[in-house]
């Protein structure tokens, strides 16, 4: 058992020990204030049709996201009806998590350390999926690869997309910030 007073996630003391001060002198910020840190990262499961078909799927990605995330997801829901895809309003559709503080930093920590090296075929991430406001956002095919998801008790196989949200003003700088975090770009 964690004493939660006292713990402090690796990568945020690297944050402070390291980074900031490598960020100051790479970027030439006058003020700490200036340099980029980490805000957010949103998970978002969606189950498209399969929800559609069967109510509990989006329970069951909900529960996935739980556990992989140590804080309880939301359910999503259909904004509005579109027959075309039999989607009514407030159908459940998928599940999402948005992670902060402590959580946010071990969560990037087992997808950098633990999770994207069980990708398989993995030879880094697009190093171009920044926004234009210093926000990066990935999507992986299976969230099995997390080793908090037990594949035994998976019924199916669900996507996952991550948006890491910074406070950098540019693509430039975000891309710097997580590449010290070691978060392996390929390009």
């Amino acid at each position: 058992m964690l004493d939660t007073a006292t713990y402090t996630p690796r990568l945020r003391t690297l944050f402070k020990d390291s980074i900031k001060a490598a960020l100051k002198e790479e970027f030439g910020y006058k003020n700490d204030m200036e340099i980029p840190r980490l805000d957010k990262i949103v998970l978002n499961i969606g189950c498209g049709a399969e929800a559609v078909k069967d109510s509990k799927k989006a329970k069951a990605a909900q529960d996935d996201l739980t556990a992989l995330t140590g804080q309880q997801a939301v359910i999503t829901k259909a904004k509005k009806s579109i027959a075309g895809f039999r989607v009514r309003e407030d159908m459940p559709l998928g599940a999402k998590v948005t992670l902060r503080g402590d959580r946010m930093y071990d969560f990037l920590d087992r997808l950098i350390t633990i999770a994207m090296p069980r990708i398989r075929d993995f030879r880094g991430v697009s190093g171009t999926s920044f926004d234009g406001r210093g926000n990066y956002a990935m999507g992986m095919k299976e969230h099995i690869v997390f080793p908090e998801i037990n594949f035994d008790k998976v019924d199916e196989v669900w996507g996952l997309d991550i948006v890491i949200t910074t406070t950098a003003e540019t693509d430039a700088e975000a891309k710097a910030l997580l590449k010290h975090f070691n978060m392996p770009f390929n390009s």
